[in-house]
């Protein structure tokens, strides 16, 4: 299904502040079909896996740090071109630079703290996706 699925993850900024629900409404709104969904608390070492490919970035370490400072909700989104279409959904990282209407432009705090986390190629919303869900998860094929 690459093309058609990609992993969002709504950050610990914005289910602690109750944006939440209003995410997953725009992301729908916006034509995607959540294929699955569920809270999670990241550890450490989660956090770090995930983020691996920014290891070498300066930000990385107070990355891990937020994405680990409450619960967040990564979720399988579901539309034609997944991928690209999220990225122009939620809008540039720095919420003051993000198109009016996006998610970040409506409901990020700042450029750490920007509500929202959107595989960023094909490749990665397979790994991605795989990171927190099961085949059977994603599918909806229970056995």
């Amino acid at each position: 299904m690459a093309g058609t699925q990609t992993l969002g993850i709504i950050k610990p900024d914005a289910v602690a502040s109750g944006k939440a629900g209003r995410i997953v409404a725009h992301l729908e709104g916006a034509g995607y079909t959540v294929r699955a969904m569920r809270m999670s608390r990241l550890s450490l070492r989660e956090a770090q896996a995930f983020y691996a490919v920014h290891r070498e970035r300066p930000f990385y370490d107070s990355l891990c740090a937020f994405m680990t400072s409450g619960p967040c909700i990564p979720m399988v989104l579901e539309r034609a071109d997944a991928v690209r279409q999220l990225r122009e959904v939620i809008g540039a990282t720095d919420p003051a630079e993000a198109a009016a209407g996006t998610v970040r432009q409506l409901y990020a705090e700042s450029k750490e703290r920007n509500a929202i986390h959107a595989s960023d190629s094909d490749d990665n919303a397979v790994r991605e996706i795989g990171f927190f869900f099961s085949e059977a998860e994603r599918t909806g094929l229970w056995g």
